[in-house]
């Protein structure tokens, strides 16, 4: 059995010897074996292909030269001493006449490499015999575009968006017609080269057909960490997408479903509106509550049927999402004089939403951050969302509805807690931290993207006698600069609003309206925005 990674590997080939071609492209929680023989800075689809190998899961292998890692893959597989049978194929970057006839003799030659090593003669009628129908999608899909994306991720990825959806990645697009023609090897060359293009090719023209199809629905763009053509494709084709898209990064493995969770189901709810077979609230009961579990604090507010504000709370989030929900719940109720008896629908959003009982309907902190700051202001048109975990960039239209919006990736950098983890570091409070960044003496700068080595860079600055302010003011412009490359990625429309906790941060906002040129809607509200949006949707 040959384990493959590329679509332009002739697996039809293999055919003609009798021999079945597996993709070669599993999902796992860590690679202890690919760290060790391979590089850390290695994507995390190369690490997987090593660890394979490693592990005795591959007898027989075909690489192409696709990218650079793949490259270093084949020196590692070859030397693993487990594979009986590895094969780097030649695969040119073009697909013209000359890259053709380049291409097709290469084809030969791993023909002939492949009877040698298997002592097997090739049936050409058995390899013509294993070509099947072009596939051919109907009806209206979700596109998913970009780095591999493998049948576990997918799936995946279906359940969340609750559409069907179309694997347009790497191995997702194989489709190679039966070569027809004067000269076989050309010919098969040809329908391998003649693909949609994949994006590691010279000519990408055809690959628009990916962004244009009528039937497109949506669009997820997923790119793997350490994955630069993947990364760079996005950038250059968002101002030609006309439906719906969400980008989404993952580390290629199964550790990556919680940070993908929240982007997925908040870009299901900007391409449909959820039906529901029940009413959402008790029409009977005058009030309705929202409740933002969220990483660093829980927060409620309960609502009248006239949208008034009756109480809000906020407490730490410890001790699990629902002990938390509860006690800030019963808090709240008690601020306002109310009892559970009187609440006629709940609604939870945050990371913890999809823990909490006694909830009607779960919906992301993107919908509820959106819907809350409308609320509060109806001429907002962005939100900018740092929370403890995550930080956010929204943009909604007339009506308060998401039209798109983009999240840090999984590190802590640009969030509460990384701000948190710098108060701990200068023996500051949080209230402190807050305020001693709006001015400074000396312009420090903070350069690193981890919150670990950010803290290193805080720790050396501290050695060096620099002032605290400055050294907060460093940190301040350190979250700004991060926002700002979210807000890059959706584009800023005014008025802008801040929401989340880190609102509260003056050094912060004022670092963000400096990097941005703007002034920051900032209101009292702001670290509620996201239960008062959920307080909402109850009300629906």
């Amino acid at each position: 059995m040959i384990s493959y990674v590329c679509k332009y590997t002739p697996t039809e080939l293999f055919a003609g010897f009798g021999e079945q071609c597996v993709p070669l492209e599993t999902m796992r929680r860590d690679y202890p074996l690919a760290d060790k023989y391979g590089h850390q800075n290695i994507c995390g689809f190369g690490k997987s292909v090593i660890e394979a190998v490693y592990r005795g899961e591959v007898s027989e292998l075909v690489l192409t030269n696709c990218c650079d890692v793949m490259r270093r893959v084949y020196d590692i597989a070859r030397n693993s001493g487990t594979c009986k049978f590895v094969y780097f194929l030649d695969l040119p970057h073009a697909d013209n006449d000359c890259a053709k006839e380049r291409f097709g003799k290469s084809l030969a030659q791993l023909k002939d490499a492949y009877a040698a090593y298997s002592g097997k003669p090739f049936d050409l009628d058995a390899c013509l015999a294993a070509f099947r129908k072009p596939q051919v999608f109907s009806g209206r899909y979700i596109g998913i575009i970009g780095a591999r994306v493998n049948p576990e991720l997918e799936a995946y990825i279906a359940t969340k968006v609750g559409e069907k959806v179309v694997n347009h990645t790497c191995i997702g697009t194989r489709n190679v017609p039966v070569p027809s023609g004067a000269g076989f090897w050309t010919a098969y060359a040809s329908r391998l080269l003649e693909q949609v293009p994949c994006r590691r090719m010279g000519n990408l023209a055809g690959r628009s057909v990916l962004y244009t199809d009528p039937r497109l629905k949506g669009i997820v763009y997923h790119s793997i960490k350490f994955c630069d053509f993947a990364q760079s494709e996005f950038p250059e084709q968002k101002d030609n997408i006309t439906v719906p898209y969400v980008q989404v990064q993952t580390d290629f493995t199964q550790q990556s479903e919680g940070q993908l969770s929240t982007r997925l189901e908040a870009f299901r709810e900007t391409i449909s509106v959820q039906e529901h077979t029940k009413p959402m609230s008790d029409q009977s009961k005058p009030f309705v509550a929202g409740i933002d579990s969220g990483s660093t604090s829980t927060d409620v507010v309960i609502m009248d049927r006239s949208k008034t504000i009756v109480a809000s709370m906020i407490i730490p989030t410890g001790g699990g999402a629902q002990k938390s929900a509860d006690e800030c719940l019963k808090q709240a109720l008690a601020q306002a004089h109310l009892s559970m008896d009187q609440i006629g629908g709940i609604v939870a959003t945050g990371y913890g939403r999809d823990y909490l009982q006694h909830k009607e309907e779960a919906v992301t902190e993107i919908s509820c951050h959106a819907r809350g700051a409308w609320f509060l202001d109806p001429s907002v048109r962005t939100v900018i969302d740092i929370g403890g975990q995550d930080s956010k960039v929204i943009k909604i239209d007339g009506k308060g509805q998401v039209v798109n919006f983009a999240m840090n990736d999984k590190c802590a950098a640009g969030t509460g807690k990384f701000l948190e983890a710098m108060a701990r570091t200068l023996d500051l409070s949080l209230s402190q931290l807050a305020v001693l960044g709006e001015t400074c003496t000396e312009k420090l700068t903070i350069s690193s993207m981890c919150t670990v080595f950010a803290e290193s860079e805080v720790v050396s600055l501290v050695a060096q006698n620099k002032s605290v302010g400055d050294i907060v003011h460093a940190l301040d412009r350190s979250v700004a600069n991060k926002v700002a490359a979210l807000v890059g990625r959706v584009g800023l429309e005014e008025k802008c609003m801040i929401t989340g906790g880190v609102s509260l941060n003056k050094g912060v906002v004022k670092a963000i309206n400096e990097k941005l040129g703007i002034k920051l809607v900032v209101l009292p509200e702001a670290q509620i925005c996201g239960a008062i949006g959920a307080a909402l949707f109850a009300l629906d």
